[in-house]
């Protein structure tokens, strides 16, 4: 199950905090293990000192959560965090939501888009303004009948199941395709999902005549966490996303985790 060992990308400003919080609301619902890293552009040894200051303001905010802290050198944000998130075996990087975007929305910045086209890890993004709520309440896993997909039911039931929290498999009826075809898949995955792990999956179809419209029709728990499969185009054990992902996470209300393909 993801969030065994969190990797924050910690950065000064208000994307930073957010994800600090989620990244400590998920170990202690996980029990897994923290990091916190700030990275700093090589030959820069301000920027390190600078690193190190930033890393000490983030352990003053978690106050008594057990975390290890990195400031780690790397020529981007994005690749650093991927490139240690693979040294030091963590297998979720979470992110905050850049800087002049829309509050309760997920806004991309440069590291962000990198991790989502890239990451050997599953990542996660917080919405603008995240502020944890308690225990997760839901998992919310966006289906599309595809091998991706398919996959991450077992993966994705096996998770709420552990962390005790209903699962629901939401997929989207944009009026472009067979309606009946879309439920009869979404019934099949919820008989996988049952196959699987002996969870009974919710099952919603959101309509709209786009994906933000569609969104906006589904309803969203505090504390629920969306969880979308990586593209059919992704390398092996890495995050793509794909673009029906894409615009889900841009109007997603609650944190977006992003599996990479083939995850374990």
């Amino acid at each position: 199950m993801i969030g065994e060992h969190v990797i924050v990308g910690y950065t000064h400003d208000a994307g930073g905090r957010e994800a600090l919080a989620l990244g400590a609301a998920i170990t202690r619902v996980t029990g897994g293990e923290l990091t916190v890293a700030s990275i700093y552009a090589p030959g820069s040894p301000g920027e390190s000192v600078q690193a190190q200051a930033y890393l000490a303001e983030a352990g003053v905010a978690l106050e008594n959560v057990p975390s290890e802290y990195m400031a780690f050198e790397s020529r981007g944000a994005g690749r650093g965090l991927g490139v240690l998130a693979s040294r030091i075996r963590a297998d979720l990087i979470v992110v905050g939501s850049a800087g002049g975007g829309q509050h309760g929305r997920i806004a991309l910045g440069s590291t962000a888009a990198h991790l989502l086209h890239l990451s050997p890890e599953a990542v996660m993004v917080a919405p603008s303004g995240y502020a944890p709520v308690g225990r997760s309440s839901r998992l919310t896993l966006a289906y599309v009948h595809r091998p991706q997909c398919d996959e991450a039911v077992g993966r994705v039931a096996q998770a709420a199941l552990r962390l005790g929290v209903p699962l629901r498999l939401l997929t989207f009826d944009l009026r472009t395709d067979d309606p009946e075809r879309i439920r009869d898949d979404l019934a099949l995955a919820v008989r996988l999902a049952w196959e699987t792990t002996g969870i009974e999956a919710e099952a919603e179809v959101a309509e709209g005549h786009d994906v933000a419209a569609a969104m906006e029709t589904a309803t969203w728990l505090p504390g629920e966490l969306l969880v979308c499969a990586a593209s059919e185009d992704a390398q092996p054990h890495r995050v793509f996303i794909g673009e029906l992902a894409m615009k889900m996470l841009r109007a997603s209300s609650v944190p977006v985790t992003v599996l990479p393909r083939g995850f374990s």
